[in-house]
C-alpha cells in the first residue's frame, strides 16, 4: 500500500525522546518550547514564532488577535479552496466571511476574482491567503493589492512549509503565519502549530492569548507596563488577566520532537521537492499540472491532479484503489458547498472551485517516495485522462 502521508518521526526520533523523559524534565511548556520557538522564526525569516497545539490554533490565534486589536465587524476574505479551520474561526468569531475562487495554476486565490471583491462595497479588511499544497501564491501582486486596498495580509502555510517566493520563505510576507506541524506534515511534533510575525506588539498579544491571558511569558518590560497599568498587587501577578484569552499551549515534549524535526527538515523538503519535479516531468503533456509562478520554490505536500472529465476522475479513483494507493479529494473541495458554509449562507457556486469539486483528486508525496511508486501512480492518471 502506498499511504497518503508517512510520519515524519523515526525510529531515532523515538529513541531520543525516551532517553530524554528518562531525564524526567519538565513537561509542559518550558525551555524546549522557547528555543524551537527561536529556531523556527530564523528558519522562516521573522523575528517571531509562537508555538502552539495545532495549525487550526494557530488560525483561531491570528483571527482573534486581530478581532482585539480591530474589533469587532471584520470582514475576511477566505479562499473557497481551504481546510474547514481557515473558515469556520471567521464564523466564530462573528466576522463576515468572503469566498474567493482558487485559480487554476497554483490553485490560490483567482486574482480577478480577488480584485473584484477588493473594489466591491462589501471590501474585506483582511484577507487570510492559504498556499495550497506546498505551491506558492504570486505573493508579488497578492501583497501589491493588499497594499492598494489597505487589506490586512494574513498567511495560512499549513501545507507549505518551506515553500518560496522569490527566495523568501511563505509565512514572512504577511501581518502573521500559520503553520501545522500535525502528523504527516512537512514536519511533525505529532501535533502541532506556529504562527510567525515580525510584530512586536501582535507578538505580545499572541503570546497572552496562548495561555489563558496572564502576562507570565512576556518580557519584564511588557510585565511591569501592564501591572503598573492595573496596579496588580505582587501576590495576585501570577493569576491576574489582562486580556480574554485560550489554553492552546503545546508542551515541552512536543517541542522536543520539533527540535528534532528541525533538524533534518531542510532534507525532507528537497526530498519533496525532487519528487515534485519527477511527478511533474512524467506527467505534463498527459495531463493538468499546477504551475506555480516564476521565482517560487516548490516544497510540495501532495500532488494535485485535475482531470479532463469526471468520468476520468472516477476511472482513476478505481484504479487507485485497486492498487493500494490511498487519494483523496482536492483538500476537501469548495468550502462554499460544505454544510457549515451552506446552513448559514447557502451554497455558494464559485467557477474554478466547481471545477476542483467535479474533476479534483491528490494523490501522495512524502520524502520516503521511491522513484517507482512514482511512476506507478503517474501512469494510472495518464492512463485514466486521455
Amino acid at each position: 500500500m502506498i499511504p497518503l502521508i508517512k510520519d515524519t518521526i523515526d525510529n531515532k526520533d523515538i529513541d531520543q525522546l525516551i532517553e530524554w523523559l528518562k531525564t524526567y524534565p519538565k513537561l509542559t511548556k518550558g525551555d524546549n518550547t522557547l528555543k524551537l520557538e527561536k529556531i523556527f522564526a530564523d528558519w522562516i525569516g521573522t523575528k517571531y514564532s509562537v508555538f502552539v497545539n495545532s495549525g487550526s490554533s494557530a488560525n483561531l490565534l491570528m483571527l482573534y488577535a486581530l478581532k482585539y486589536l480591530k474589533g469587532d465587524n471584520l470582514k475576511v476574505a477566505v479562499p473557497s479552496l481551504c481546510w474547514a479551520t481557515d473558515l469556520s474561526p471567521v464564523m466564530q468569531l462573528d466576522m463576515s466571511p468572503i469566498l474567493v475562487d482558487c485559480n487554476l495554476n497554483d490553485l490560490s486565490v483567482d486574482l480577478n476574482h480577488l480584485k473584484e471583491i477588493f473594489n466591491s462595497s462589501n471590501k474585506p479588511d483582511v484577507l487570510l491567503l492559504v498556499a495550497v499544497l506546498g505551491l506558492s501564491p504570486n505573493m508579488k501582486l497578492i501583497k501589491e493589492l493588499c497594499d492598494e486596498y489597505n487589506v490586512i495580509l494574513l498567511e495560512d502555510v499549513c501545507e507549505s512549509q518551506g515553500t518560496m517566493f522569490e527566495g523568501q520563505k511563505l509565512g514572512s510576507f504577511g501581518l502573521m503565519g500559520s503553520f501545522s506541524t500535525y502528523f504527516g506534515h512537512t514536519m511533525s511534533t505529532i501535533e502541532g502549530g506556529f504562527i510567525t510575525t515580525n510584530d512586536k506588539d501582535l507578538y505580545d498579544i499572541l503570546i497572552q492569548l496562548r495561555s489563558h491571558g496572564w502576562d507570565r511569558d512576556l518580557d519584564n518590560n511588557k510585565q511591569n507596563e501592564l501591572r503598573k497599568e492595573w496596579n496588580t498587587p505582587d501576590f495576585n501577578t501570577l493569576f491576574t488577566f489582562y486580556i480574554p484569552g485560550f489554553n492552546l499551549r503545546s508542551t515541552d515534549l512536543q517541542a522536543f520532537l520539533g527540535l528534532k524535526q528541525m533538524e533534518k527538515v531542510d532534507k525532507m523538503i528537497s526530498q519533496r521537492n525532487s519528487n515534485y519535479l519527477l511527478f511533474t516531468e512524467l506527467l505534463k503533456n498527459h495531463t493538468w499540472i499546477p504551475t506555480p509562478p516564476k521565482d517560487s520554490y516548490t516544497a510540495s505536500f501532495c500532488i494535485p491532479i485535475i482531470f479532463k472529465t469526471k468520468s476520468n476522475k472516477e476511472n482513476a479513483i478505481k484504479e487507485f484503489r485497486e492498487n493500494q494507493i490511498e487519494i483523496r479529494p482536492l483538500i476537501a473541495g469548495s468550502m462554499g458547498k460544505q454544510p457549515f458554509y451552506v446552513k448559514k449562507y447557502g451554497e455558494l457556486n464559485l467557477p474554478n472551485c466547481n471545477i476542483i469539486d467535479e474533476k479534483g483528486i491528490y494523490i501522495p508525496n512524502f520524502p520516503l517516495l521511491t522513484e517507482d511508486e512514482i511512476k506507478l501512480m503517474c501512469n494510472i492518471v495518464i492512463k485514466n485522462d486521455q
